[in-house]
């Protein structure tokens, strides 16, 4: 895609712009088609993560469409301070997480507040235990995880972040995301033990 700017000759390929660039040009310009480049950069991305929290790819496909509409109008949010992609990622998860917590509100339990965690010590579960499970009952008890362990998880075993990454993603400290994670772990072990 190529657009005009100034002369006739001079012609900009807003393809080939970084990912800032190209935010910095759809916010200033409020510009549909140049969101449409981002569009085609991470929409493949956002939809496998929307399908790992949603059981039908039409469900993953709308969620997606929906993602990238309330994106357009909060592009102007993003300000560079890590790359676009795990600022995506953030905005993806939270995104997910928030429509299976509403979707399945009735069905979930209630669960104490990570404060209420932090004044009680845990004991470390090995990943080990996560590696052995097997695929069919790991894949049915994600279904059945709260989706906040749930995107923790993932973004740990699933997309390899670290936990310094992890954490400025959902925007809590280092030992948070630890326990996040563990408790997760814990509740993840729990489901699958008790799944036929």
């Amino acid at each position: 895609m190529t657009i005009s700017k100034g002369k006739a000759d001079q012609e900009l390929d807003y393809t080939s712009l970084e990912d800032i660039q190209l935010i910095e040009q759809v916010v200033k310009n409020n510009d549909s088609k140049l969101f449409g480049i981002l569009y085609d950069r991470y929409s493949n991305i956002v939809y496998n993560k929307c399908l790992s929290f949603v059981k039908s790819k039409d469900e993953a496909q709308d969620l997606t469409h929906d993602i990238f509409i309330k994106l357009f109008f909060q592009l102007k949010k993003f300000k560079g301070d890590a790359k676009f992609s795990t600022w995506l990622y953030s905005f993806t998860y939270n995104f997910c997480v928030n429509y299976v917590q509403r979707k399945y509100q009735k069905k979930k339990e209630t669960f104490q507040r990570l404060d209420d965690l932090q004044h009680h010590p845990y004991e470390e579960i090995d990943d080990s235990e996560i590696y052995k499970m097997q695929a069919e009952r790991l894949q049915r008890s994600l279904q059945s995880l709260d989706p906040n362990d749930k995107m923790v998880l993932l973004m740990k075993y699933m997309d390899g972040m670290s936990h310094k990454e992890i954490q400025q993603s959902i925007g809590v400290g280092e030992s948070a995301v630890k326990m996040r994670i563990n408790r997760a772990k814990q509740r993840l072990l729990d489901i699958y033990k008790n799944i036929d």
